[in-house]
C-alpha cells in the first residue's frame, strides 16, 4: 500500500479530489476521459504494482511519449510511491536521449508505442541494458517490467516525503550539455501555490494544456494546479493552431498557456477572427514578453492575458505581470509571485544591488530546486549561498518591477526550447570540412530567435550550407538546427578563446536589415 507522511506530497491530490468530486472529468486525451475517480485508481493500482514489482523510493522512470492520459497516470503513480518521474523530449535526436539516460540512470524506461523506433535507437548506444515497457493499460499497467538492477541491491519502501524528489527535468544550462534539474514534491507544490494566487484555477475550469510534458511548463504551469483544483484538463500532444482554436470553442477552453509564439500563429491563422473565443476568459504567456501589437489583437478578442518569468530551476514560476499591469508596462516581467523571493547582483563582483538597477537575477524560495541530478560542479554554479543565480541580466526599478534585458550566458530560447550554442557547435565540429565554427541565437519574429551558424571552411576542402545543416540535422533536434550558415574567413574571439558572440549577433542585425528575416 502506498503511504505518504508529507503534507505537501502530490499523491494526495488524486485521492483528495477522487473523495470529492470523483465524477468530475480530470483529464480528456483527444475525446477520452478520465474521472477523477478512475485517475486515482489507476495511478494508486499502478504505484502498488510499482513496488511490489522491485521499485523503490528514488528509482527513476523515464519515458518516451507525447502528452497522454496515460502519462499522466504515470506521473501520479510515480508521486504516489515515491519513484521519481524523467521525461524525456521525444523531439530529441537518438543520441541526445542516450545522453540523458545515461545521465538519468533510469531502473526503467516507458516509450509510447509512437515513439518506438526512436527508443530503440537511443538504447542501442548504450552501455548497459535498461528495462524496457510501455505505457497504458495494454503495457505498464497490465505487466510490471521489473528492472535490471543487482540482486544485492534492495528497494527502499518507506513513506513518501515532502522532500523526496518527484521530476528529474532535462534543462539545457551554462555547460555544453543538458543536465537535469531535481524537483521535489515540496518544489511542485509551492510553484503551484505560487500561481493559485495570481491565476486563480476553480474546478469549474477547463485547461487547454499543450506544453509538452517534457518541459516543466508542461506539468508545473496550470495542469498540476487543474488537478489540485478539481478542473479538467484538455490534454493536445501537438501545438496544430486550426484544432487549437476548434478546441477552444467546442470544449469551451476557459484558460490556457503558450509562448508568445503559439498566440502570435494563433492570430496568423485566417480562421481567427471567425473563431468563437467567448469561454477563453483568461491565457498565461510564457518563455518572453509579449509584444505589443499582439498583446492588443488578443486583448480585442476579449482575452486577459498573464505575463511571467521562470526557469526549470525554480520550478518554474519567478516573476508575474497580471493582465490589469501588462496593459501599461509592455515589456516588463513583473513582480515576484508569492512565496518567491528576488534581488539582483553585480554580474562581476556578485554584490547585492540595493533599489533600483541592473544585475544577475537571483531567486530563493520553497520552489527552488536543490540541484542537478549527480552534477555536484554545475549545482555549486547555479546555487550560491542559497540564491539560485539565474545567469540572465534584469532591471529593476524603484516600484520593484523586473524587466528581463538579457542572458548572462549564451542559451537562447527558440519557440519555448532553451538551446545551448556550446552543443550544436559540439556537433558541427565533427563535420570534416568545418575548421571553426561559432552559433548565435538570432532574433526571429515566429520563434522569438533562432541558431544562425558561423562556418570556417578547412583548408582544401569544400562545403555548403545544405550539406552543412544535413550534417547537423542528423545529430540534432529539429528545433536545434540553424536556420542559416554564414560562411567567414574567421570567427571573432577573446583573448581567452572564447566566441564574442556579440559581434557576430551585431553584424546579423546589420545585414539583416538589409537583406531581410530568415524566412520561417
Amino acid at each position: 500500500m502506498t503511504q505518504s507522511e508529507g503534507l505537501h506530497t502530490l499523491g494526495r491530490w488524486t485521492a483528495d479530489r477522487a473523495l470529492a468530486t470523483p465524477d468530475r472529468v480530470a483529464v480528456d486525451d483527444r475525446g477520452v476521459v478520465l474521472t477523477y475517480r478512475q485517475l486515482d485508481d489507476r495511478a494508486t493500482a499502478l504505484a502498488e504494482a510499482f513496488l511490489a514489482g522491485g521499485y523503490g523510493v528514488g528509482d527513476r522512470i523515464a519515458t518516451i511519449t507525447g502528452n497522454s492520459s496515460d502519462h499522466v497516470v504515470v506521473f501520479f503513480a510515480c508521486a504516489k510511491a515515491g519513484l521519481v518521474l524523467v521525461p524525456l523530449s521525444w523531439r530529441l535526436s537518438p543520441r541526445e536521449i542516450a545522453q540523458q539516460l545515461e545521465q538519468a540512470d533510469p531502473a526503467l524506461l516507458l516509450v509510447e508505442d509512437e515513439f518506438s523506433t526512436l527508443g530503440t535507437l537511443a538504447t542501442d548506444r548504450l552501455v548497459a541494458p535498461i528495462a524496457r515497457g510501455i505505457l497504458g493499460t495494454h503495457g505498464i499497467e497490465r505487466d510490471i517490467v521489473a528492472p535490471l538492477r543487482s540482486e544485492a541491491t534492495t528497494p527502499v519502501h518507506r513513506p513518501v516525503r515532502d522532500e523526496d524528489a518527484l521530476l528529474i527535468i532535462f534543462t539545457s544550462g551554462t555547460l555544453d550539455q543538458a543536465k537535469g534539474a531535481i524537483l521535489s514534491h515540496a518544489n511542485c507544490f509551492w510553484t503551484n501555490l505560487s500561481l493559485s494566487r495570481t491565476a486563480e484555477i476553480t474546478s469549474a475550469d477547463t485547461v487547454l494544456a499543450v506544453m509538452p510534458q517534457y518541459h516543466v511548463g508542461g506539468w508545473n504551469i496550470q495542469p498540476l494546479l487543474a488537478w489540485w483544483m478539481g478542473a479538467t484538463v484538455v490534454l493536445e500532444r501537438t501545438f496544430d493552431p486550426a484544432r487549437v482554436l476548434q478546441l477552444i470553442a467546442d470544449r469551451r477552453i476557459t484558460t490556457m498557456m503558450g509562448v508568445p509564439a503559439n498566440y502570435l500563429i494563433l492570430s496568423q491563422h485566417p480562421r481567427f477572427a471567425s473563431s468563437d473565443l467567448s469561454s477563453l476568459a483568461h491565457a498565461i504567456v510564457g518563455g518572453a514578453p509579449m509584444p505589443e501589437p499582439l498583446l492588443r489583437v488578443w486583448h480585442s478578442r476579449g482575452v486577459a492575458l498573464t505575463q511571467g518569468y521562470g526557469l526549470t530551476e525554480a520550478a518554474p514560476n519567478v516573476l508575474c505581470l497580471p493582465d490589469e499591469e501588462a496593459r501599461t508596462r509592455i515589456g516588463s516581467a513583473g513582480k515576484p509571485y508569492p512565496h518567491v523571493d528576488v534581488d539582483i547582483a553585480d554580474p562581476v563582483t556578485g554584490e547585492r544591488i540595493e533599489g533600483a538597477g541592473q544585475g544577475e537575477l537571483l531567486v530563493k524560495g520553497p520552489g527552488v530546486f536543490s540541484g542537478y541530478f549527480r552534477a555536484p560542479e554545475a549545482t555549486a554554479l547555479a546555487l550560491r549561498n542559497g540564491w539560485l543565480a539565474t545567469g540572465d541580466l534584469v532591471s529593476r526599478d524603484s516600484e520593484g518591477y523586473y524587466r528581463v534585458l538579457d542572458r548572462l550566458k549564451d542559451i537562447f530560447i527558440t519557440g519555448g526550447e532553451s538551446v545551448a550554442p556550446a552543443e550544436i557547435e559540439g556537433v558541427l565540429f565533427g563535420h570534416p570540412a568545418i575548421a571553426d565554427v561559432a552559433v548565435v541565437g538570432v532574433p526571429d519574429e515566429k520563434w522569438g530567435e533562432v541558431a544562425v551558424a558561423w562556418v570556417v571552411v578547412r583548408s582544401g576542402a569544400s562545403t555548403d550550407e545544405t550539406d552543412v545543416l544535413n550534417f547537423a540535422s542528423a545529430s540534432l533536434a529539429k528545433y536545434k538546427v540553424p536556420r542559416r550558415v554564414i560562411f567567414t574567413e574567421h570567427i571573432p574571439r577573446s583573448s581567452s578563446d572564447k566566441v564574442r558572440r556579440r559581434v557576430l549577433l551585431g553584424q546579423w542585425t546589420e545585414e539583416s536589415a538589409q537583406a531581410g528575416r530568415i524566412s520561417s
